[in-house]
């Protein structure tokens, strides 16, 4: 690509200031000293409280940043035993030795003198968290995480380890499903049994692994002084500007304003397809019965194809994807043993994150990169701020980074698909899944409240209930005769639900505010690409409201605010044609 650079100047680790160059994190034994200076160290001035602020804010980005390669290493080859060991060492040798400590240095800063000398403004986001993590810390509740983590990693390992075998080759779940958008029927009817059926062989497993989570997450809530998990999860998620019940007015609001778009969207797929059952394999196949949209051929071609998208909207947002190319920090093909989904993992210390996901040919791989990459170049545009918690916003605006990115760069796709016709039925697909996102989203954040609130449910109470919710918002025009076994478990392939519980609902917030930054893009692209960048640039130091408004749009999920957002999505796909 022409608009490649040949070279970058890599960034480097800062300098440790508190820590020795060398240290690397081996053993708790050596890390131990570090915590004890840290918190029998004297303050005796502002001066001095701050120094010991950003010395503690060095630790957290040394233990982030090796706790991060652990995670990637061991996703990358889930059947490396001894990159899940190095994982599960620091999650049960040194995190739970950790915990403590943390919650010593937040009581230790919130006792100071000095604290109510601190810039309130510049602070303000920093101590309400500490404050909050001092209510939230219970002792007792070190080895429930430590559990807790290591029970969730194993749903990793049992879906990385599904395969399937179609036409005598043996393929990743993620590759299979790329058949499902074949124009054949019977090619999309067996790969969706084959999918399905792999999934069922796990079935029990993966409820027994729920049930264990689900217990044990309870128990840390109790000890916490909540009613349930989902209130723990809350105060522990800091979502500080909304309450439960404004998700349930959120949830209300998409089934009124977005299912019925959604259903009309399928409604008319049926028509173009001439079918008169509409049926589960049937959803992902363009309505014209073209073939699969097809953007690259490998993963070296998805980058160069990113970079180059990148480079069209913003030098320094093409930049961000070459430095990690230049430092290795990208994993981007699907193959046997790798962890599924994809994720942007930032880097503490050094400011580079890394990518990883399942590329195999299809727009969905394009989106995906786009999504992490706009993570990515959140996480280039917080490295130099000077507290590492700075640098790790609420989902609400990490999504709106992520989500964002997909929409701004849709002018650019002619970079994958240079056939016109190709290129409208690849926007179309995507503003089609945008608009779907919602109704996912409200089922599976739905689902959690009914989960959490309900913990001592029996298995076939959730399966029951999850039928019921997924019905309220998803796929009423699909004829589902003779698959009714399948549906109690369709939530089994949300990795979310194990891994990060609640964390979901901020992706239908974050599509909100992405909506709205690409409406404000289409009307003055400079404006919104610099407020953007703006926004993003804040890290977490103000409020989720102030840095929505900072990217020139509102932090607002009511019904009405959605229908407009909605209508514009509409708009759009209109002008398409």
């Amino acid at each position: 690509m022409e608009n490649t650079p040949k070279t970058l100047a890599l960034p480097k680790r800062k300098p440790r200031v508190c820590m020795p160059a060398e240290f690397e994190v081996s053993d708790w034994a050596s890390l131990e000293p570090i915590f004890e200076e840290l918190k029998n160290r004297p303050v005796n001035s502002l001066a001095e409280l701050e120094k010991w602020i950003s010395d503690r804010s060095e630790l957290e980005s040394v233990l982030s940043e090796n706790l991060a390669w652990r995670y990637i290493k061991m996703t990358c080859n889930t059947q490396d035993e001894a990159l899940t060991e190095a994982f599960q060492f620091f999650v049960t040798e040194i995190e739970p030795k950790a915990s403590p400590y943390d919650d010593a240095f937040n009581r230790k800063l919130v006792a100071s003198p000095y604290a109510d000398q601190l810039d309130q403004k510049q602070y303000f986001i920093y101590l309400r968290g500490v404050r909050r993590a001092i209510e939230l810390f219970r002792e007792e509740n070190i080895p429930l995480q430590t559990e807790i983590s290591t029970k969730s990693q194993q749903y990793g390992a049992i879906a990385g380890a599904m395969m399937v075998t179609l036409d005598g080759e043996e393929m990743t779940l993620q590759r299979a499903s790329d058949r499902l958008k074949q124009t054949d029927r019977a090619v999309r009817e067996e790969a969706y049994k084959a999918i399905q059926e792999r999934r069922l062989q796990d079935k029990d497993k993966l409820d027994d692994l729920f049930t264990e989570l689900v217990g044990l997450r309870n128990q840390v809530a109790k000890n916490a002084g909540f009613d349930n998990f989902r209130d723990y999860m809350f105060a522990a998620l800091g979502r500080f500007d909304y309450r439960p019940e404004d998700t349930y007015a959120f949830h209300k609001a998409i089934q009124e304003q977005v299912v019925p778009v959604t259903r009309l969207i399928d409604k008319e797929h049926k028509e173009k397809l001439k079918l008169d059952t509409l049926r589960p394999w049937d959803m992902d196949v363009d309505p014209s019965l073209l073939p699969p949209l097809e953007p690259f051929k490998t993963g070296e071609e998805l980058l160069e194809k990113t970079i180059d998208c990148f480079y069209r909207l913003d030098t320094f947002l093409g930049d961000c994807l070459v430095t990690m190319r230049e430092m290795g920090h990208l994993d981007l093909e699907s193959r046997k043993g790798k962890a599924p989904g994809g994720y942007n993992y930032p880097l503490d210390e050094i400011g580079v994150p890394f990518i990883f996901m399942n590329a195999t040919s299809s727009l969905r791989d394009v989106v995906t990169l786009l999504h992490e990459g706009g993570h990515a170049v959140h996480s280039f545009l917080t490295r130099d701020l000077p507290l590492n918690s700075a640098k790790h916003p609420p989902s609400e605006v990490a999504e709106l980074a992520s989500m964002s990115m997909e929409l701004i760069t849709l002018d650019h796709w002619d970079i994958f698909f240079p056939n016109q016709e190709d290129l409208v039925r690849a926007k179309r697909q995507h503003l089609e899944g945008v608009l779907e996102t919602f109704p996912w989203v409200a089922t599976i954040d739905k689902f959690q409240h009914w989960i959490y609130e309900n913990p001592d449910h029996t298995v076939e109470e959730r399966h029951d209930n999850w039928v019921r919710i997924f019905e309220q918002f998803n796929l009423h025009e699909v004829d589902w005769s003779g698959l009714e076994h399948l549906k109690p478990y369709i939530w089994q392939k949300q990795l979310h639900l194990y891994e990060v519980p609640f964390y979901y609902i901020e992706y239908a917030m974050a599509q909100l505010g992405a909506i709205a930054v690409w409406k404000r893009y289409k009307e003055e692209p400079a404006a919104a690409l610099e407020g953007y960048k703006k926004a993003l640039s804040l890290g977490y130091t103000a409020t989720i409201g102030e840095i929505y408004a900072a990217a020139g749009i509102r932090f607002d999920f009511s019904s009405e605010y959605i229908q407009t957002l909605v209508d514009f999505v509409k708009d759009e796909m209109k002008k398409l044609g």
